[in-house]
């Protein structure tokens, strides 16, 4: 339902879109619609990241997400029709805050990607995928540090900040191009499904007389019998 709700507003802003170029309606109009538009797809594609995980277990990341980019366009569509109306200061709230929840909604969109790998049961997948998880959290972090102290910090003498932002910001990526490989390559091995099957009393006692005669377990014949019959029927 979410999925076709994204795409009806986006059919309907591509159409209003089209509508205001044919009719040529004034130049601020136009480019407000335009870069409406172009808000609305661009959070839109978040959103379908973040539902990409709704119905699974760590659903509540993609509800988060979708919040996160459903604020982030409103910031954005307050600034593109009503930025004028507002002080310097209320301007740039507007923006941090902007700037806040876009960064939130594009880690969640990562995240919610990455955490369809949460079901593999490979070590080395569960714990690259931790790994990335964190470093998708302190590249947020650290873009969010500079934009809520209005980029006075860090100043131009700690470089240092932005040398460790980029190691990690490096790692992040390797990170969300090598564990999707590897999962791949690393294929899990199939479970043992166990199943309980009422049996008819005849067909135990049957089993238990066969179990006893082959010095053996009712289950461990019930397993070979059946064994023997699926093989039976695949040669068939």
């Amino acid at each position: 339902m979410a999925i076709i709700a994204i795409i009806a507003s986006l059919s309907v802003t591509a159409l209003v879109g089209i509508i205001v170029l044919l009719t040529g309606a004034n130049n601020e109009v136009l480019s407000h619609i335009l870069v409406t538009t172009l808000v609305l797809a661009a959070f839109s594609v978040t959103s379908l990241c973040h539902l990409a995980v709704v119905g699974k277990s760590p659903q509540v990341v993609g509800f988060v997400g979708i919040v996160a980019s459903g604020g982030a366009f409103v910031a954005a569509e307050v600034l593109i029709w009503t930025a004028n109306n507002f002080s310097s200061d209320s301007t740039q709230n507007w923006f941090r805050a902007l700037g806040v929840l876009t960064v939130l909604a594009l880690s969640l969109a990562h995240a919610n990607l990455m955490l369809l790998l949460e079901s593999r049961r490979r070590r080395i997948v569960r714990l690259g995928l931790r790994v990335t998880l964190v470093l998708i959290t302190l590249v947020a972090i650290g873009i969010w540090i500079p934009l809520l102290d209005n980029g006075t910090f860090p100043d131009s003498n700690n470089d240092w900040y932005w040398r460790v932002f980029g190691v990690l910001a490096i790692l992040d990526v390797l990170g969300t191009i090598v564990l999707p490989v590897t999962s791949a390559i690393l294929r899990d091995t199939p479970r043992n499904v166990e199943r309980q099957l009422t049996l008819p009393i005849a067909l135990a006692q049957s089993l238990d007389a066969l179990a006893a005669k082959q010095n053996s377990s009712r289950d461990a014949v019930a397993l070979r019998i059946l064994e023997s019959g699926v093989n039976s029927g695949v040669d068939d």
